[in-house]
């Protein structure tokens, strides 16, 4: 168990001391930069999979 809260507490202090946070402007401008391409990717699969989807559905019917 003192393993498991050493773990914690070297982890704490390596998250307090070594890591560079960003400014608040820049976690900003990235979290809309991270929503819009992840937007992007959600309407692009989308479509891939709508145009897959009547494919398929036209093979289908095609074959009856």
């Amino acid at each position: 168990m003192s393993g498991f809260v050493n773990y914690i507490s070297e982890s704490f202090g390596e998250l307090k001391n070594n890591v560079t946070w960003p400014t608040w402007a820049e976690a900003q401008r990235l979290t809309i930069v991270v929503a819009v391409f992840s937007i992007i990717f959600a309407l692009a699969i989308w479509g891939v999979d709508t145009v897959f989807s009547g494919v398929i559905e036209a093979y289908f019917d095609w074959i009856k």
